[in-house]
């Protein structure tokens, strides 16, 4: 990570600088603007938001992370969980690690709270590295089943649960 780069804990007057951030970072990829900037703003509104970080650089927001609240069901019992997304890092400093260190900062802070697992659906070469598996995902029922949908237990010796369903937070299925 660059020196500079401090991440903490997102403030409420942070929100048109993250809106910022998210634009600028998913308008510089191959896949474009998909309404991320969108979905954190709901996902707020709706009090989903169970982490919500920013790196800053020379008291300007760089990047951000959100995990939010989901509904999930593991072996017949509740469990805590997360979705993770979105991680954004503005276009000049991706590549430099901010990234990786906001999603560790997020999952430490899930495992405080006592999230017992996380869920992402992103690009199966880069999220493994953090220890998410395609493999436990697909145990779980969910609209976005596939390749690219991987879950973490935030305790790394606790047992996969055989099967369930995952259901990420309503403003996720309000993305038009």
């Amino acid at each position: 990570m660059p020196d500079g780069v401090a991440i903490r804990p997102a403030r409420v007057g942070d929100g048109e600088a993250i809106d910022r951030v998210i634009r600028a970072a998913f308008t510089a990829t191959a896949f474009g603007h998909q309404g991320e900037a969108d979905l954190v703003r709901m996902l707020d509104a709706d009090g989903d938001v169970m982490v919500s970080l920013v790196a800053e650089k020379d008291g300007a927001i760089v990047g951000h992370v959100l995990f939010s609240r989901m509904d999930v069901e593991a072996d017949g019992h509740a469990m805590a969980a997360a979705g993770l997304a979105p991680v954004s890092v503005i276009p000049e400093l991706q590549g430099q690690a901010i990234g990786d260190a906001l999603i560790r900062a997020g999952l430490a802070d899930l495992r405080v709270q006592r999230a017992a697992m996380s869920f992402v659906l992103g690009h199966e070469g880069y999220y493994p590295r953090f220890g998410y598996s395609p493999g436990l995902a697909a145990r779980f029922a969910s609209p976005f089943a596939g390749p690219h949908f991987m879950a973490m237990m935030l305790d790394s010796d606790a047992a996969w649960p055989q099967g369930g369903r995952a259901d990420y937070a309503p403003a996720f299925g309000r993305l038009g």
